[in-house]
């Protein structure tokens, strides 16, 4: 019996590429071997799609890069091939590809771009579609579907990039309803990337312009005082939500250098809450997924002040897969190996 082809996506251009290089390296790693032929594809910073052939420690260091051996390669959008092209000099050629699995954080990875790709061009794909996708990754847009559906989110305002020429105004507009310390994000961005913390005027202002280095909108959230919680929500008929894990953070708030760089941050799984909040945060991470139209896997982030109340923050449709993300630990405490987790969205994913 021949093998499943998976070819995974890893990389990208944007501003989560480097996490993207560590999920897929642990990826392709634990991806049961004797069952499926994985077939790497990474995309530069820059764009550029390369069929990698090469030893997978060197994609975390983006050192995949250099390979001698690596060749352009694309996903064919004509479902007549279901496939990739690679181009050498002088000729194509094509391979079928059963699945994808998009190792992609972040804008035209989980925002429903690659997602559009890989429907028009008729090949299964591992995680949620693409107006779930976008929908998830627009936090401006997630809040207003979210709290349309009845789950309580942390107060927000919006600012697109119009309001720049009016900054002051917008931003006394802001502290008029919101209290500080305030929250601003760009509205289209993962792994905390972008995200500050202000407590002034000055620091709003600042915080707003450089979230607008990374996105066109941008959003900015009251603070919530409270444990830092996230759910792994798998499935997609009836999808389940695992136990819930609670973030130590190492800096102030959980962001990028927290997450990834000084890896001293802790994971509690599970975590320290009363059996009735879990239970709480359980059952709106499930109705936030079906909300939202998810299907596959998504992480959903809450907060939980000292008075009970649950606050969602986000919903992740391509969460991390380093060897220190929330959604594979979490499914590990639910006696889910990294392989079988794998070997289970895959399957889903090529059920239809």
């Amino acid at each position: 019996m021949s093998k499943i082809k998976v070819a995974v996506l890893f990389g990208g251009i944007s501003n989560e590429h480097d996490i993207s290089l560590i999920s897929a390296t642990n990826i392709i790693s634990a991806i049961p071997s004797d069952k499926y032929e994985v077939i790497p594809i990474g995309i530069t910073k820059k764009g550029r799609w390369l069929f990698y052939p090469g030893d997978i420690s060197l994609i975390s260091s983006g050192n995949w890069e250099s390979h001698p051996d690596c060749v352009p390669a694309v996903i064919l959008p004509d479902p007549m091939y279901k496939g990739i092209m690679k181009i050498t000099e002088g000729s194509c050629t094509t391979t079928k590809i059963d699945v994808v699995f998009p190792a992609l954080h972040g804008q035209n990875g989980e925002d429903g771009a690659i997602q559009g790709l890989l429907k028009l061009s008729g090949i299964p794909y591992v995680g949620c579609d693409i107006i779930s996708s976008a929908n998830c990754m627009d936090k401006a847009v997630a809040h207003t579907i979210l709290e349309a559906g009845g789950i309580k989110m942390a107060k927000w305002k919006c600012v697109t990039v119009a309001d720049l020429s009016k900054l002051d105004d917008v931003c006394d507009e802001i502290a008029g309803e919101l209290d500080y310390p305030l929250f601003v994000k760009p509205a289209n961005s993962g792994s905390s990337v972008g995200v500050n913390k202000a407590s002034s005027f000055e620091e709003l202002k600042n915080a707003i312009k450089l979230a607008f280095s990374h996105d066109k909108k941008v959003i900015v959230e009251e603070f919530i005082k409270g444990h830092e919680v996230e759910c792994a929500v798998f499935g997609k008929d009836t999808p389940f939500a695992s136990e819930v894990g609670e973030i130590s953070s190492c800096n102030e708030f959980y962001d990028y250098e927290a997450k990834y760089i000084l890896g001293t941050s802790g994971l509690t799984i599970p975590a320290n809450i009363p059996a009735d909040a879990s239970r709480k945060i359980r059952e709106t991470a499930v109705k936030a997924f079906k909300l939202m139209g998810c299907s596959g896997l998504s992480r959903v982030d809450f907060f939980l002040t000292d008075d009970g109340t649950v606050y969602l923050n986000e919903i992740n449709t391509l969460p991390g897969f380093t060897q220190i993300s929330m959604y594979p630990k979490l499914m590990e405490n639910m006696g889910i190996s990294q392989p079988e987790l794998l070997d289970k969205l895959i399957t889903l994913s090529l059920e239809g």
